[in-house]
C-alpha cells in the first residue's frame, strides 16, 4: 500500500507543477506530511478503511476512506495510469461508497477532469471549500434517503 500511496502523491506533486505552476524545486520529493503517510500508513490511516484493486500484476489501485458517525471522507483514490479506462477507479469508488449511506465528502484538484466526472456521476456536487489550497475542489454526496 505504501508504494501505491507514494506513487499517487508523487503524481500529484508533479501535476501541481504542470497545471498549477508550482515551483518544481525539490521534485520528486514529497512534503513532510505526505512522507509520513508513506512511511507509516498504519498510523496515518489507522482509523480508515483501505481498499485495494489487485490484478495478477499485484496492487494497481487504492482508495482510503474514513467513516465517522455515519459520514465518510474519501482521502485517496488512485488507479495505475497504465490501466485507466478499465473501471478500476469506478470499482474502488463504488466499494468506498458502499461503506456508508451517510454524507460523503472528498477533495480533488481542478485539473483532474476525469476524476471530477466520475465523482459527479456518483452524485457528488461541488460545495464551499473546507481547504484553502488554490485549485482544490471540495465535493460532497448527500446522505441516501
Amino acid at each position: 500500500m505504501s508504494e501505491l500511496v507514494r506513487t499517487y502523491l508523487l503524481q500529484t506533486e508533479a501535476e501541481k507543477v504542470e497545471y498549477a505552476e508550482a515551483s518544481p524545486a525539490g521534485l520528486p520529493a514529497l512534503p513532510p506530511s505526505y512522507e509520513a503517510e508513506v512511511a507509516d500508513p498504519v498510523v496515518a490511516y489507522g482509523d480508515c478503511t483501505t481498499l485495494l484493486a489487485v490484478t495478477e500484476q499485484g496492487p494497481v489501485g487504492v482508495v482510503i476512506v474514513r467513516v465517522d458517525g455515519g459520514e465518510a471522507e474519501i482521502k485517496r483514490l488512485w488507479a495505475d495510469p497504465n490501466l485507466r479506462g478499465r473501471g478500476l477507479g469506478s470499482a474502488l469508488l463504488d466499494a468506498a461508497l458502499a461503506l456508508t449511506t451517510g454524507r460523503v465528502r472528498l477533495s480533488v484538484w481542478e485539473w483532474r477532469a476525469p476524476a471530477i466526472r466520475l465523482y459527479e456521476s456518483r452524485g457528488f456536487e461541488r460545495v464551499a471549500s473546507w481547504d484553502d489550497r488554490e485549485g482544490l475542489i471540495c465535493m460532497e454526496r448527500p446522505a441516501e434517503t
